[in-house]
């Protein structure tokens, strides 16, 4: 019986959650970063904007159940202004988000504002304090449709500038440095 392999990630700013660049954009691949297994699959992918926990493996079934709503997927979301209480009030509920040209409500979920996590700078600077302020908010959810948290701060008025992914289950980003890759042997 083959014996499948876990892998975490903390994914780079600018970095495609893939192996293979269907649009042949000038963009970082994962396979740059590490020597994966043949048959290794990122799930839940990170947009290029995006960065933070990616988790890979090469056991389909642990990539079905992973997506599913069993585990919660922990967010830090830099947004442009102060964001209200009420704000926050309204991501924990559901906010109507577009998706694939419809309208959709997101199950309810977990929100907080957060102090500056003090992650290290991107590569690309997002702005400086000429713009404008900005806070930063946990988003905790069981679902991760398209562009999902983007949408939902957009939502409630705050638009998304940085976004990081430091948790799905109980597999945290902790100190994993940017680019790195860990091989985890068990996912949950």
């Amino acid at each position: 019986m083959k014996k499948h392999r876990h892998f975490i990630i903390h994914k780079p700013w600018g970095m495609i959650s893939q192996f293979v660049n269907p649009a042949k954009r000038q963009k970082k691949l994962l396979g740059e970063l590490y020597d994966f297994p043949e048959g290794t699959m990122a799930i839940g992918r990170l947009d290029v904007a995006s960065e933070g926990l990616l988790f890979l493996t090469t056991d389909g079934k642990v990539s079905q159940e992973i997506r599913s709503s069993k585990f919660e997927k922990e967010y830090y979301v830099q947004v442009d202004g102060n964001i209200t209480q009420e704000a926050v009030e309204q991501l924990k509920k559901g906010v109507e988000i577009g998706l694939n040209g419809k309208k959709y409500l997101t199950k309810p979920g977990k929100a907080f504002l957060i102090e500056d996590p003090k992650f290290a700078l991107r590569s690309q600077k997002i702005r400086d304090e000429r713009h404008g302020s900005t806070s930063w908010v946990s988003i905790i959810i069981r679902e991760g449709k398209f562009r999902q948290v983007r949408k939902m701060t957009a939502a409630v008025g705050y638009p998304t500038l940085r976004l990081i992914r430091v948790r799905i289950g109980e597999i945290k980003l902790d100190n994993l440095e940017v680019g790195e890759v860990k091989e985890v042997h068990h996912f949950m």
